[in-house]
């Protein structure tokens, strides 16, 4: 142990001589970014988005992918990723987490199904183009493009009608851990995977 370190009385002499506070302390975070500035980085990157200033990253020939989800990178830095997802029917994130990152979406076109987990059932909110959502450390959620909204109709995604949202995680995602509903209503993770891809793999 270093020499440095208080021993277990000093420690507390210096502890009870510190005044009390008069408001509560937030838990340390392992970012200086809030979910308030993840929002206004995933509005700014849908703003941009529609602007065409990252028009060289889109799809060539404006041709979304059909089958698979679709993303690219927007911005990187140690301390932030923003990222463009397109969404394809019938494929879902499976219920997963962000590990130690927080997170925030922006839906620029098309629709989103969310189901969250609250702590004893899963509930489902829909984010339509111009919603927002955050995400805390420890939420558990499922993402998909919403079906279609005319009843009967074929799902679709193509280069006229794509199904887009702009992501922000703070620290960059490195790892996600995936979950199950078990019998009991409990979650039960499944497994943990290393990732920097947004809402698990493409």
């Amino acid at each position: 142990m270093r020499s440095s370190v208080l021993s277990v009385s000093s420690a507390r002499t210096a502890l009870s001589a510190t005044p009390p506070l008069d408001r509560s302390v937030a838990p340390a975070l392992p970012t200086r970014l809030r979910p308030a500035d993840l929002l206004r980085l995933t509005d700014e990157g849908a703003e941009d988005v529609l602007a065409g200033r990252y028009d060289h990253l889109l799809p060539a020939n404006g041709e979304w992918p059909i089958d698979e989800r679709w993303a690219t990178r927007l911005l990187a830095d140690d301390e932030v990723d923003v990222w463009l997802i397109s969404w394809t029917p019938d494929k879902s994130t499976e219920l997963h987490d962000h590990a130690g990152s927080l997170g925030a979406l922006t839906v620029l076109s098309g629709a989103l199904s969310e189901f969250r987990w609250n702590g004893t059932e899963l509930r489902c909110r829909m984010l339509t183009a111009g919603d927002q959502a955050s995400f805390p450390i420890g939420w558990v959620h499922d993402v998909m493009r919403a079906p279609d909204a005319v009843p009967g109709a074929a799902a679709s995604a193509g280069p006229l009608d794509p199904t887009l949202s702009v992501h922000a995680y703070s620290p960059p995602l490195t790892a996600m851990s995936y979950y199950e509903v078990t019998g009991h209503g409990t979650l039960r993770r499944t497994r943990t995977v290393l990732t920097d891809q947004p809402e698990g793999d493409m």
